[in-house]
């Protein structure tokens, strides 16, 4: 999946956050997780979204398109996100998955253009129970481990089998490990920085308190980290003013790569819901 069109940014210290753009219709902006840039994440998903909507695919500072800093903080993410969704230009719906749902969070927060918000399977490191953060340590100094090496192909297989079941291992590309393993550098120092960091972040529930949209928040029923995307997903409905939830049967984390109709079908019933400011 290709465009020509690309859309870019300058967030607040100065580092260019840009994406590509497919489809025609209202803005949808689509923000990626953990081991993949914008082109990755949603190259299966957006092929049954482009034609109702505009789709917007950042990546985050230090992959694909995007410009890269030293600080890769909660704030800058944030801060990232909310530029990106500011730039262009009247009212705007956000999307997340995993990972990507806390700067699509960020933007509902900080930004008046956002009329609508979805999140698939929102990851909330904090709320992580101590059996699943224990494997996710040991997967993280494994995953390390492979990137200072440069085997980046073997990061990505490192960390896949913590969030995907095997029936989504199975129907991931052929080269999907190489397409992925570029992300993990970057990725790695997001992780490190978010560990050491004190302050206000967009997960909390002062600022989750601030976003007005309708939050739609999905859930695959055969995903594999069930106990903790279950306690992500009642974290964010408790904090947010209009929540939204569903439950999709069949399909685990993997769906909006290896079964993006139910999650499509779902995005657009809810998106299409929402009245565009007059």
């Amino acid at each position: 999946m290709t465009s020509d069109r690309i859309h870019r940014t300058i967030s607040a210290d100065g580092t260019e956050i840009a994406g590509r753009v497919h489809g025609q219709g209202p803005p949808l902006v689509l923000f990626h997780g953990t081991p993949h840039d914008g082109d990755l994440a949603w190259e299966a998903l957006v092929p049954h979204l482009a034609d109702r909507f505009t789709c917007y695919l950042p990546n985050a500072r230090g992959k694909g398109l995007s410009g890269d800093s030293d600080d890769h903080t909660p704030p800058r993410h944030e801060e990232d996100a909310t530029a990106f969704v500011d730039s262009i230009g009247g009212s705007v719906h956000v999307a997340g998955w995993s990972y990507g749902a806390l700067p699509a969070l960020a933007a509902a927060a900080n930004s008046d253009a956002v009329i609508a918000v979805a999140i698939y399977e929102p990851t909330i490191i904090p709320l992580m129970r101590e059996d699943d953060l224990a494997e996710a340590l040991d997967i993280l100094q494994v995953v390390g481990a492979a990137a200072v090496d440069g085997r980046l192909a073997d990061a990505a297989r490192a960390f896949h089998p913590f969030v995907a079941t095997d029936n989504e291992l199975a129907a991931l590309a052929a080269d999907y490990y190489q397409r992925s393993g570029p992300a993990f550098p970057a990725w790695l120092r997001t992780v490190q920085a978010a560990r050491t960091y004190e302050g206000p972040r967009s997960t909390d529930p002062e600022a989750m308190a601030r976003i007005s949209a309708p939050v739609l928040l999905l859930r695959g029923r055969q995903t594999r980290l069930a106990t903790f995307y279950t306690d992500t997903e009642r974290y964010v409905a408790e904090h947010v003013a209009d929540p939204h939830l569903l439950e999709l049967p069949g399909v685990g984390h993997f769906a909006p790569a290896v079964a993006p109709e139910p999650v499509a079908e779902a995005l657009v019933s809810f998106f299409e819901t929402i009245q565009q400011p007059a």
